[in-house]
């Protein structure tokens, strides 16, 4: 089957100044979160979010398409995500984290526009490859869209996976690798180093693409072609991306900021 991808957006695209609004204001949730009571896995947030927010403007007006969140622990993103393209019906950190709050340091099926809960890396990969799978039994055009980050390639779940959508030429399959280089435990190089991932996702016979991680002209662009295989983004990012006192430090994977800190961040951002 091959998946005929909906030209939304292009990079010349005038609504492209309001993805960048869109990607600043998260940016600003995902600090406020950090700055609450249970703070929030930061770093990992704030390197994924430029991915989830074109992902969103690209693929979640059609019903058929799914986008699973696979580093759960960036659930803060995830949020931010949903919460500046109205899915969310407030800011959520006002009440992230607090007691009966579905609002989570990793995110739940029972919130309205997540479809899957994640946390435990590896799994989300399998689910949104399924979701695709399912789509071409049905004769349908939705995609499944997994985004992971490279840490999580570390789980041998996620290569089972690739191994299913290659052999069964699950083509409406997209895979988002957010490559900050780091992990709960340090730099990704040190634990359990990724070598020659473009070559081995070649090797399963996906389109493989490296891009910027953080320019949304060339997310957008790499989206845009017709997708005659499963899709693989590996997209370069930054841990912390947005504020210099994070920026590449492995230790900003989690952090509980006071206000103090988060008035000084988001004045960063502008």
């Amino acid at each position: 089957m091959v998946t005929k991808m909906n030209a939304v957006l292009t990079p010349e695209h005038p609504k492209l100044e309001n993805i960048k609004r869109k990607c600043r204001e998260a940016r600003m949730q995902i600090i406020d979160m950090a700055a609450t009571d249970t703070g929030c896995h930061i770093g990992g947030s704030l390197s994924v979010i430029d991915l989830l927010i074109v992902l969103y403007e690209k693929y979640n007006s059609d019903s058929k398409n799914q986008i699973v969140l696979s580093k759960g622990h960036a659930a803060a993103a995830l949020y931010s995500t949903l919460f500046v393209n109205d899915l969310l019906g407030e800011s959520p950190a006002l009440t992230y984290g607090k007691k009966s709050s579905l609002l989570t340091g990793h995110p739940s099926h029972k919130i309205k526009n997540i479809p899957f809960s994640t946390g435990s890396l590896g799994h989300g990969i399998p689910y949104a490859a399924g979701w695709a799978l399912s789509q071409k039994l049905k004769n349908e055009d939705g995609i499944g869209i997994a985004v992971c980050g490279d840490g999580e390639l570390q789980e041998g779940l996620c290569w089972e996976s690739f191994q299913v959508i290659q052999s069964k030429e699950i083509n409406n399959f997209v895979c988002v690798v957010d490559i900050n280089g780091a992990q709960n435990d340090g730099y990704v190089k040190d634990i359990s180093d990724l070598v020659n991932l473009k070559t081995r996702f070649e090797s399963f016979g996906f389109n493989t693409k490296e891009i910027d991680g953080h320019n949304v002209s060339d997310i957008l662009g790499s989206l845009n072609e017709e997708q005659k295989k499963p899709l693989v983004l590996l997209a370069k990012t930054i841990k912390g991306k947005g504020v210099p006192e994070l920026e590449g430090n492995p230790k900003a994977h989690y952090a509980k900021i006071p206000q103090r800190l988060k008035n000084k961040w988001k004045r960063s951002l502008l």
